[in-house]
């Protein structure tokens, strides 16, 4: 099994995949939205798509809850 640090060195690691997926499925308007939904501050879906700070744990299952996306589903389109 790949670890997150792994994903988010490898070189094809791309988080807006995943941010981009959520908005469509939950036909959100935009990451304020989105920060919203997954009840973060707006700067962490910044720090996230500027790939300042990676997608953790815990973000990863409030995105799962909210989206239905399963974690392997997540974790795939992050390293896709």
């Amino acid at each position: 099994m790949t670890s997150l640090k792994e994903i988010t060195a490898s070189a094809t690691y791309n988080p807006n995949r995943v941010l981009d997926a959520i908005i469509e499925k939950l036909q959100l308007k935009n990451d304020a939205a989105l920060s919203r939904a997954l009840e973060v501050a707006p700067p962490v879906i910044s720090k996230i798509r500027h790939n300042t700070l990676p997608i953790g744990a815990t973000i990863l299952i409030r995105m799962h809850e909210i989206s239905d996306f399963s974690i392997r589903e997540l974790r795939e389109m992050m390293a896709a």
